[in-house]
């Protein structure tokens, strides 16, 4: 063990001092919801609780879709500064901009207009459905400014720069609470919102981000050798074609699992109002640490970009199997958290003893699948940065819509497990996807290996 740990002691230091500060960034997107959730859970009731949980599962679809389709030019950004190739940063963050605008807007128009009329049709409670309409608008509306702010933050973590997003995400989370609470209760002589609160913090929140993200990334001298060609005249159909051919699967990769656990979420709306808030409690207590390992994987994609791009493939190797080790300790220690504090930790967003009982049998089962959700999510990473991310694509569909979700309908609605079953078919996608990418990363890298040692035995 001593030994296993000298050979990869530099890798988790590395790893590490990346990471923290994308993880603190990623739960940034997850606190939102989370502190939406805990202000209405405890202001306003279970029955608006429920609407919350309706819309994050809608409004969860789009933004894994922006998320992907931003995170396109990570992985080229870090390949392109580790050959030393400044110029061509600038140029894909032109790009790069134009293409996230143009999606938050459609992203806009599909959340909040096609979504609306569609919501009413899931076998919904009725006054569930009335209370969630005016939040789903917001929060689409939101979408647009939450695609700028990740435009610049990604392209900021490409170069390895990530404590600036960190510190605007904290930032941006005080401000989404403080106004969510003044909002909802109706302090300072505002007259009280109830759920609409929270959707106006939201928005207020993406755009203040937006604009500081943006403001710094224009403005540091740190950054102004990569940003001699950020002009209009550097987009062009290829630069964007190439940002596409690696976002859009990722966008799809997100699509496939989090629509899972979304269309999960609908599942038990048709259970009951207390069974979908107790799920959306779990799920944002999942979602925490989910996010947390995404940022793992962010940061592990980055330096397996640098490594690939400088063609240091015994590099690439050890750095992502280390991400694999420390992502293994984190979500085993969550697991234990889940498990031992199952009827506790409900308590932080209701005092409904009915949704608690739920939510702590879902906190059990969230415990069963964290060293596989980690696991998979850090292994996307690593493949993202190598640009392998169609194979991938396909893992995800297939673990997730075609075992995940047909496995929790069949345990949760047809046998009548409930709530408990529906999860139980996600565990079971989650451990298909992590076994196919671990599988999918140990080929490639061998194969490049491989390859490095025969071209250098060769001269």
């Amino acid at each position: 063990m001593k030994a296993l740990f000298q050979k990869y002691k530099p890798y988790y230091g590395e790893n590490l001092r990346l990471a923290i500060p994308v993880v603190i960034s990623q739960l940034g997107h997850t606190l939102v919801q989370t502190a939406d959730g805990i202000i209405i859970g405890h202001f306003v009731g279970t029955t608006a609780l429920a609407a919350v949980s309706l819309v994050n599962n809608v409004f969860a679809i789009g933004m894994v879709i922006g998320l992907g389709i931003s995170y396109g030019i990570t992985p080229l950004i870090a390949q392109h500064n580790g050959r030393k190739q400044y110029n061509s940063c600038g140029k894909l963050l032109s790009n790069s901009l134009l293409i996230n605008i143009i999606t938050g807007i459609i992203l806009f128009v599909l959340t909040s207009f096609v979504m609306m009329q569609f919501i009413g049709r899931l076998g919904q409670d009725s006054a569930v459905v009335q209370q969630a309409r005016p939040f789903l608008f917001l929060m689409g509306i939101s979408l647009i400014p939450f695609m700028i702010f990740n435009t610049f933050k990604q392209f900021a973590e490409g170069l390895g720069f990530t404590r600036q997003a960190m510190q605007i995400s904290i930032w941006g989370n005080v401000l989404n609470v403080c106004l969510g609470i003044i909002f909802v209760k109706g302090l300072f002589g505002i007259k009280p919102m109830g759920i609409s609160g929270v959707g106006y913090s939201t928005l207020i929140d993406r755009c203040t981000m937006a604009l500081v993200m943006s403001g710094y990334i224009l403005k540091s001298d740190r950054f102004k050798k990569y940003l001699k060609n950020y002009t209009f005249g550097s987009i062009n159909r290829l630069r964007s074609l190439s940002i596409f051919r690696i976002g859009t699967p990722v966008a799809m990769q997100y699509l496939f699992e989090v629509s899972a656990f979304s269309i999960a979420g609908i599942m038990v709306g048709t259970i009951s109002p207390i069974a979908q808030a107790a799920h959306i409690i779990a799920l944002n207590m999942a979602t925490l640490t989910y996010m947390a390992a995404s940022g793992l994987a962010a940061a592990a994609a980055i330096k397996s970009g640098n490594f690939f791009g400088a063609k240091k493939h015994r590099d690439l190797r050890l750095s992502a199997t280390s991400n694999y080790h420390i992502v293994i300790a984190f979500m085993f220690m969550a697991a234990l958290l889940f498990t031992f504090g199952n009827h506790i930790l409900p308590w932080i967003y209701t005092s409904d003893k009915n949704v608690i009982y739920i939510a702590g049998q879902l906190l059990i089962v969230a415990a069963l699948f964290q060293l596989f959700d980690g696991t998979q999510v850090v292994g996307l990473g690593i493949l993202r940065g190598m640009g392998d991310v169609n194979i991938p694509t396909i893992f995800t569909l297939i673990a997730y819509w075609i075992i995940g979700l047909p496995l929790g309908y069949l345990f949760g609605i047809q046998l009548k497990m409930g709530a408990t079953g529906v999860w139980y078919g996600l565990v079971m996608g989650l451990l298909t996807s992590s076994l196919l990418l671990f599988i999918r990363f140990q080929f490639i890298s061998r194969k490049l290996r491989f390859r490095q040692k025969v071209i250098i035995a060769q001269d």
